[in-house]
């Protein structure tokens, strides 16, 4: 006759048995992650600078990875659109977005009405570079310097016309801040693109504007654009006589803060995956020849990884909350 306690033993022996190999039976059915490849999505057209490092980028993820990294360009509505579709993915890891600032924070203070919201529908996952910018004026502009800018833009009140290359767009907030504590009343012209407005600067059809090195430094060596300063707390490398415009005295937050190039992802994606992802674009941008490839577009590489990502972002967004509200721009 078989003793109860050795029965129930028995059946806990078995039951548990079950419960393992169902366990790994489910283990084995989920694959480990990447088993396919992963699309970025850039949310704005193919050959501009937020492409071309998302190639670059996707290049090194692909080889670490040990899977095809896909870009999608999603262009239209300053990068809304296909920031939203990477909101409204699934959370498993295949769907990520490379973008700029303004569509993962400036956009909702500059939109009434954005079908994501950052902070509920995404997670951050690596800030990949700082995107300084280089204040240039037209050579018939007389000054030299930040301060000197200022002081003629005060003087000349009325009489300056400024560029950038959209309404909200950090050129234009930070033309009306100037034009706001110098009481410059500056005149705002928003252009299609970064071209046409430095075009119309090059001709004299404005006098300044905030541009990329990229795009701007040819226009300077020829001499037909004078740099000011640059945005930001560093020095470009790719402009490196060039100083900054805080260490030139104009310490207001205007000029001290930066657009960026960052990666995110739909909202609760697993924190092993974020961490797995953040962990391979920072070995990426740690490699010699895609520092030399963000360094000739006039970026500055990040140190970063979610945590840091998250703690700079919160840091920022008050601070873009002010310039926007300040500028008065609005958009639907």
């Amino acid at each position: 006759m078989t003793h109860p306690t050795t029965s129930r033993r028995a059946w806990l022996c078995a039951a548990a048995s079950a419960a393992a190999l169902c366990g790994l039976s489910s283990a084995q059915a989920q694959p480990a992650w990447p088993s396919k490849p992963i699309k970025m999505v850039v949310p704005f057209a193919a050959g501009g600078a937020t492409d071309v490092l998302a190639r670059v980028i996707g290049e090194k993820l692909a080889a670490g990875l040990g899977q095809p990294v896909v870009i999608d360009n999603k262009p239209g509505a300053a990068g809304i659109i296909g920031t939203d579709a990477v909101a409204k993915a699934a959370p498993d890891g295949y769907t990520i977005v490379l973008s700029l600032s303004n569509s993962l924070l400036t956009n909702q203070f500059l939109y009434e009405k954005l079908p994501y919201d950052t902070q509920r529908d995404l997670t951050l996952v690596y800030q990949i570079a700082m995107a300084p910018l280089v204040l240039v004026v037209h050579p018939s502009v007389p000054v030299k310097t930040g301060p000197e800018l200022l002081q003629y833009a005060s003087a000349n009140k009325g009489k300056l016309a400024y560029g950038s290359y959209g309404v909200g767009a950090y050129p234009h907030l930070a033309g009306a801040h100037m034009s706001l504590t110098q009481k410059a009343d500056m005149n705002h012209v928003a252009y299609k693109g970064e071209a046409p407005m430095l075009q119309d600067l090059i001709g004299g059809q404005i006098q300044m504007a905030y541009a990329s090195a990229l795009v701007a430094k040819p226009h300077i060596e020829a001499g037909k654009l004078k740099a000011i300063g640059v945005t930001g707390e560093r020095r470009m490398s790719t402009l490196p006589n060039v100083p900054t415009l805080a260490e030139q005295g104009l310490k207001d937050e205007a000029y001290r803060v930066t657009g960026w190039l960052a990666i995110a992802a739909p909202a609760n994606t697993p924190k092993p995956i974020v961490q797995r992802l953040a962990d391979e674009v920072r070995k990426a941008t740690q490699q010699p020849d895609v520092q030399a490839k963000v360094a000739a577009m006039g970026f500055e590489i990040k140190d970063s990884s979610p945590e840091a990502f998250a703690a700079a972002y919160q840091k920022e967004r008050p601070i873009w909350e002010r310039l926007i509200k300040q500028s008065g721009a609005k958009l639907e």
